[in-house]
């Protein structure tokens, strides 16, 4: 069984924080979420800040991905060392 870490995207509005908490791989659970706040009439949640959660949500990801390519890469360079 996968193990996923906690991640979290906060935006502090004026007086308001809004703080959503997901799963890593559950990405698209939170984008849903986000527009359904933004949908949302009875919250200060608009679509500007659903896209800025958007992007740093993105930034987030790419910020992963390049730290598992790092990673792959160092271990495939350690492989390719002759013995």
């Amino acid at each position: 069984m996968a193990k996923y870490k906690k991640q979290q995207l906060v935006l502090n509005k004026g007086t308001e924080k809004f703080i959503f908490r997901y799963d890593s791989g559950a990405e698209d659970e939170l984008l849903d979420a986000l527009i359904e706040q933004a949908k949302d009439k009875r919250t200060n949640f608009d679509w500007f800040d659903a896209a800025v959660l958007s992007f740093k949500l993105a930034q987030s990801l790419i910020n992963q991905a390049d730290k598992l390519l790092g990673e792959q890469k160092t271990v495939l360079q350690e492989d390719s060392q002759p013995q």
